[in-house]
């Protein structure tokens, strides 16, 4: 009687809660009370008369919770009552910071109090999350509590390219949602690139008609498109604009320059270095075209500007600024001679002096220059921002300077870096990037002193389309790592508890489901292991559950049958006779889903076959991309694993007793990669047919030779094919270094499985 008595003294105090409240991200201050208050279909909202901020706050909540819950409430003006949810304006709510907010929950009603608008939206939000604590509709109780919260750094951010791959309004509309809903404030929108010019500018059709629009490599065979592109009309800007502003998000936009401008020297080649027209480009990667730094290519990008400031708001103009390679100034005359004329060291220097006049125009017109962390290297505006993603040096040479800064380091906050090396991962960029990796990012680097550190204005993560041709792409690949961004950004450091927030995501799920979201499993999804050598040998597998949070129930089966809530818990390794086929989910302790169903087959065939994506790098490169069968292919599957530098993969302790042939599954894919003065890094090797070969070596690169094959002409067979060859008498386990010898100005090839076979071409288990 004495403990129960204890634990309610605790509960009551808020040290101790058994239900704990799903908020993503927490609160600064949070306690809970005793009681709660029932919000169902005849609670009223009530917002201040002749307040329309208010107004609109709660009709966004009103109308989220009716989408997603089924649960209708009627927005009114009118004066605070009891039994109601109320929105107030309070000058000292949240201690008066801006965008903050106070929430207090008891038996008589739900109030909302902030000194600003913002502050009464992100209230709603908070209430929203407080009335979605499950999937069931309808009425829900709210548990008694008091909120005190406010922003921990004012950009909370993510960037969206749609500058490689375009996105429809609806689509950016659908992430600026639930941006609001995580707390987050800015849109860094990549508008323009060598890929695409994705802004109507009235004064120059041409950005559009031409530079919107690329022909894809193998335009029209294989699911290509014969053209790929699009733009936002000046009218589809301002809807988005407005759609934003209305959930108290800025569009920061991005117009990229000196480099990055082969569409638009593409639409207008008279602005470009040496006059010609080159393509829009189809290439990935670091491409050489760059503006021309005369007086007519300055009054082009001003005219430009003048359109983006009358579009968008935002005190911040992206000038991108990164990887400009210099190679066209250097081989102009021209250019050479306005370098001399004005005096400067490089063309490094040249930069500064270009980002400076463009600094200039943005300051005369009240706006203020951001930029990628290269405009540091030529020297850069007093009052520049600087947006460092070339990891944290730049932030910190930035604020040592006494710049403004953002962080948005590669890859830690790059939402194309894999989020899993699960086999079912969607297409990315090593290295994995996992929630925890994200949740664990600190936006203030600890070198920098109290001073230099109040120049770090926040963090955002980056979404770049490269790889990722479709919304369920940014999708999957955003969430639920931008819940583990928001919490960053928003919450004191001092509240941040990795498992506390893994307790919290069950919920988020549910809402994302509600919303379709395709959110990403990955770091629950189960990894089910087993030693495959030793398992050929004994006839039986130990297998081995796990998943990368390390949280969550793992429930199993072994004859093949889906799993469910009540399958077998996982919570040692156990042991199976194979063939057999193992099947495992994740759920939460609500016994909500946290990760669907894997599976793993145990016979003979699947031991001795590896994915490609299993396969590991070569010695001597660790680049690597996992990529879809064409640039843009907008279906999730099949992903390969490539590395554009060197083709060459590991099968590491290759099981060779009773091995006499292989076959290999291998897809055909472009070599799109602009690898400016990286191609020198391209390992080339000697062929002996027409078209290159596969080879097997053993031990070493350059081992003793196994197998080989020819590939087949790129022109005249299909993408997807299968080699097989015979496999020289081993013994043991051995490493097997599996290249492809094609020409290097031709196709890529990946392995998409790769067999050993046994002799007699057995593959049933014993």
């Amino acid at each position: 009687m004495r403990f129960a008595a204890l634990l309610l003294c605790l509960t009551l105090c808020g040290l101790v809660q058994a239900d704990p409240v799903s908020l993503i991200p927490l609160p600064a201050q949070l306690q809970r009370t005793e009681g709660s208050f029932k919000v169902d279909s005849s609670t009223s909202i009530i917002v201040p008369a002749h307040d329309e901020a208010a107004r609109q706050s709660a009709q966004y909540l009103a109308d989220l919770v009716a989408r997603t819950r089924g649960l209708h409430l009627e927005v009114a003006e009118g004066k605070a009552t009891s039994q109601a949810i109320v929105f107030q304006r309070n000058a000292k709510a949240a201690g008066a910071h801006a965008e903050g907010y106070t929430l207090d929950v008891s038996a008589q009603g739900i109030r909302i109090e902030a000194h600003d608008d913002a502050g009464l939206f992100y209230g709603a939000v908070t209430l929203y999350q407080l009335l979605t604590p499950n999937t069931q509709s309808g009425a829900v109780d709210v548990p008694a509590l008091h909120i005190s919260d406010s922003p921990r750094f004012a950009w909370r951010g993510v960037m969206l390219d749609s500058a490689r791959h375009f996105q429809s309004v609806v689509d950016v509309e659908k992430l600026l949602d639930q941006m609001a809903q995580h707390k987050l404030n800015v849109l860094h929108w990549h508008l323009t690139d060598d890929q695409g010019w994705r802004i109507e500018i009235k004064r120059y059709p041409e950005l559009t008609r031409i530079g919107a629009w690329r022909t894809p490599p193998d335009a029209g065979h294989d699911g290509e498109p014969e053209r790929y592109g699009g733009f936002y009309s000046q009218e589809q800007i301002r809807e988005v604009v407005a759609y934003a502003a209305a959930r108290h998000i800025t569009i920061v936009p991005e117009i990229d320059m000196p480099g990055h401008a082969q569409a638009a020297v593409a639409s207008y080649p008279e602005i470009g270095v040496t006059g010609k027209r080159p393509p829009v480009s189809v290439d990935w990667g670091v491409n050489p075209y760059l503006y021309n730094v005369d007086d007519a290519s300055f009054k082009f990008i001003d005219n430009v500007l003048d359109e983006v400031l009358a579009l968008f708001p935002s005190h911040y103009i992206h000038v991108g600024g990164d990887e400009a390679i210099k190679d066209q100034w250097k081989a102009s005359p021209v250019v050479q001679a306005k370098i001399r004329a004005l005096h400067l060291k490089d063309e490094d220097a040249l930069q500064g002096w270009f980002i400076g006049k463009i600094g200039s125009y943005l300051a005369a017109h009240g706006r203020r220059l951001i930029g990628w962390d290269e405009i540091l290297d030529g020297g850069v505006p007093a009052d520049a921002t600087v947006m460092s993603w070339r990891g944290t040096d730049g932030a910190i040479k930035a604020a040592k300077l006494g710049h403004d800064v953002v962080m948005s380091p590669a890859p830690d906050l790059y939402l194309d870096s894999l989020q899993s090396n699960l086999s079912d991962e969607t297409a990315g960029r090593d290295p994995v990037r996992s929630l925890e990796n994200v949740y664990r990012f600190k936006p203030v680097p600890t070198v920098l002193n109290k001073a230099q550190a109040a120049h770090v204005l926040g963090a955002q993560a980056n979404a770049w389309t490269e790889h990722m041709p479709s919304m369920q792409h940014v999708e999957h690949a955003a969430f639920p790592r931008l819940d583990a961004l928001s919490e960053v950004v928003w919450s004191p450091a001092s509240t941040h508890d990795w498992k506390d927030f893994l307790g919290r995501l069950p919920a988020q799920f549910q809402r994302y489901a509600a919303q379709k979201v395709d959110y990403a499993d990955s770091a629950f999804a189960p990894v089910i292991k087993v030693d495959t050598n030793a398992t050929l040998k004994e006839g039986k597998a130990e297998v081995a559950l796990s998943n990368q949070a390390g949280y969550g129930d793992i429930r199993y089966t072994t004859d093949g049958s889906a799993p469910d809530d009540h399958a077998s818990l996982y919570n040692k390794p156990f042991t199976v006779t194979w063939p057999a086929t193992i099947k495992a989910a994740a759920y939460a302790s609500d016994g909500s889903v946290l990760a669907a169903t894997r599976t793993r087959v145990i016979d003979r065939a699947h031991l001795l076959t590896r994915a490609g994506r299993e396969l590991s790098n070569c010695a001597g490169s660790d680049f690597r991309l996992h990529v879809q069968p064409m640039p843009d292919a907008t279906s999730m599957t099949p992903v390969y694993a490539i590395n554009v530098f060197d083709t060459c993969q590991q099968y590491l302790a290759a099981p060779l007793d009773g091995i006499s042939s292989i076959h290999v599954e291998v897809a055909r894919l472009e070599r799109n990669y602009a690898l400016a003065h990286d191609i020198k890094l391209v390992v080339s090797r000697p062929y002996s047919t027409p078209y290159g070969e596969f080879v097997v070596h053993q031990d070493r690169c350059d081992g003793p030779v196994l197998a080989a094959a020819p590939l087949p002409n790129p022109a005249a067979s299909a993408r997807r094919f299968a080699l097989d060859a015979p496999l020289s008498t081993q013994h043991g386990e051995h490493t097997l270094c599996l290249v492809f010898t094609a020409p290097t100005d031709g196709p890529l090839y990946a392995i998409d499985r790769f067999s050993l076979i046994p002799a007699g071409g057995a593959k049933s288990s014993p």
